[in-house]
């Protein structure tokens, strides 16, 4: 190959590697879709969740039903009720759960909740809203025929995904939501288990002004 021949090749090569480093260095820099605006309104009420039916916490097989169950929070004043990029959080109570059996027989369950709980709504099609449950923030005991200790999130706060309807009132619905947990006891606990399924319906009031209702929108 001739001195002019060598010179165009390297030249091509040296000219398509510039092309492919500037294409990467593009790629890199194409920033990550943000998410879409979201508002939380009434601004600044407070509101109240209710368990609609039943709330199941699955663990091995192991079934803990709950009857009853509430938690309280309020949506943030303006501006912080709104988010140009993002969902909009605020802390909650947390829920309490009572009138609790056990799918084993001769078994009766406690839970106890207790530590910085907070909810995060996001609009979409369809809204979510996401529950932050603290480490070690659900803990179910079990007396009886079995002793047997649940813990939610023993290492790590863990976010509970569910769907967010707006209505009169408003819905929140965790569908097989998985949970990490340890379980701790002796015969007839699910010891082996690393997950728990949750699975809850909560309608949502404005209990400072029960003629409103509270609505995630853009």
């Amino acid at each position: 190959m001739s001195r002019t021949r060598t010179a165009l090749a390297l030249g091509m090569a040296a000219a398509a590697a510039l092309s492919v480093a500037s294409a990467t260095a593009s790629a890199s820099a194409t920033p990550i879709p943000l998410a879409g605006s979201t508002t939380v309104t009434p601004a600044g009420h407070a509101f109240q969740a209710t368990l609609s039916g039943k709330a199941t916490l699955k663990a091995g097989s192991v079934t803990v039903t709950c009857s009853v169950s509430v938690s309280t929070g309020t949506v943030p004043a303006a501006p912080g009720n709104a988010n140009a990029a993002g969902p909009v959080s605020s802390p909650i109570s947390p829920p309490t759960y009572s009138s609790c059996t056990s799918s084993m027989w001769g078994v009766t369950p406690t839970v106890t909740t207790s530590g910085a709980w907070s909810v995060s709504m996001q609009n979409g099609a369809p809204s979510t809203a996401t529950m932050t449950v603290p480490v070690g923030g659900l803990v179910v005991h079990t007396t009886g025929l079995a002793t047997c200790t649940v813990t939610a999130a023993p290492a790590a706060a863990a976010s509970v995904g569910g769907s967010w309807v707006n209505g009169a009132p408003s819905g929140l619905t965790f569908t097989n939501v998985s949970v990490p947990v340890t379980v701790t006891g002796g015969f007839g606990c699910p010891t082996s288990a690393t997950s728990s399924t949750f699975n809850a319906v909560y309608k949502v009031t404005d209990t400072t002004d029960p003629a409103q209702q509270i609505t995630v929108g853009p």
